[in-house]
């Protein structure tokens, strides 16, 4: 079965490299049909669950992997239920639903919906679809990295955003097979999202209270202990940037670019367009715009005009 995400091509952005002394090079993971990368890994962990005769895919996310789950179960002709949670916004439920997906909304955050999503798991041919925390979800992110290999070969660095650790789980996974065990990723989070940079400080799992960021695609309290547990066998730099750079990289990019991006991914853009310490001496860089569908034209003119830029 052919994989449901597609090869995104990596773009030279040249004026930015060039103005920070750097090779910029854009994984465009943002034109994946569901808007994200998370396509590779929910497409990946729906094909395997349909190959074992599920039937019926719930989810428990309210932005991107609800809407990638919903998709790939229109793809494999299975049902489809996302459990999201009322912090949802109106844009997310209209994208879930348009893929035909049943939608339920439940609880205030992730957690509730986690919860009552597990409730949904009637019999052996329904199969949950976590958002970030699973094996398989990590396999297929990898295959970006393969694609890196083809596409430019060995970088001397990575930037991707961290929410939960999906997509870092995914990458390093995909960069140990290919051998960068060399190659330092820089893993971008907003302040009052940076559940994974205050665990690396610390060293164990560190849960936080409340989402403050407007990243809320980065919105995990707590981020997987598989994450964690790569920084000690790979080299992984934390970098933590303000809501207000996140939405200026964001900015910067669709004049750059003309593609409008969450602030979510506007944190790895952060890193490059102000040429954060963390990059250190990375010649060529790497920067997987990981996309959303978290953001419109006017939720991007009202951050605009809330950080007065």
């Amino acid at each position: 079965m052919p994989p449901i995400h597609i090869h995104t091509p990596l773009l030279e952005h040249r004026l930015l490299g060039e103005a920070i002394g750097r090779k910029i090079l854009l994984k465009m993971e943002c034109l994946q049909p569901p808007g994200s990368f998370k396509i590779r890994g929910v497409g990946y962990l729906c094909q395997k669950a349909v190959e074992r005769g599920v039937t019926h895919l719930i989810s428990s996310s309210a932005g991107n992997a609800g809407y990638a789950t919903a998709y790939a179960g229109r793809k494999l002709g299975v049902k489809v239920t996302v459990v999201a949670p009322e912090s949802s916004s109106p844009r997310a439920r209209e994208l879930i639903q348009s893929e035909k997906a049943e939608l339920i909304i439940h609880g205030q955050a992730w957690d509730d919906a986690h919860v009552r999503a597990q409730e949904c798991l009637l019999d052996e041919k329904c199969a949950y679809v976590p958002p970030f925390d699973h094996p398989d979800l990590w396999t297929g992110h990898s295959s970006l990295v393969d694609e890196l290999a083809e596409q430019c070969g060995k970088p001397d660095a990575v930037v991707l955003s961290v929410g939960g650790g999906g997509l870092l789980c995914g990458v390093l996974e995909g960069m140990e097979r290919h051998g960068w065990k060399d190659v330092p990723v820089i893993a971008a989070e907003t302040r009052g999202a940076d559940s994974f940079a205050q665990s690396v400080a610390q060293g164990s799992l560190v849960h936080l209270d409340a989402i403050t960021s407007i990243a809320q695609s980065l919105g995990a309290k707590t981020a997987s202990q598989a994450a964690l547990d790569w920084t000690f066998r790979h080299e992984v730099r934390p970098a933590v940037v303000s809501d207000k750079d996140a939405v200026k990289a964001c900015l910067a990019f669709a004049e750059d670019r003309k593609v409008l991006v969450e602030p979510a991914c506007g944190a790895s853009l952060a890193a490059a367009y102000d040429n954060l310490r963390e990059l250190q001496d990375a010649k060529t860089v790497v920067v997987i715009v990981c996309g959303g569908i978290g953001v419109t034209l006017n939720r991007m003119w009202a951050w605009k005009k809330e950080f007065g830029l």
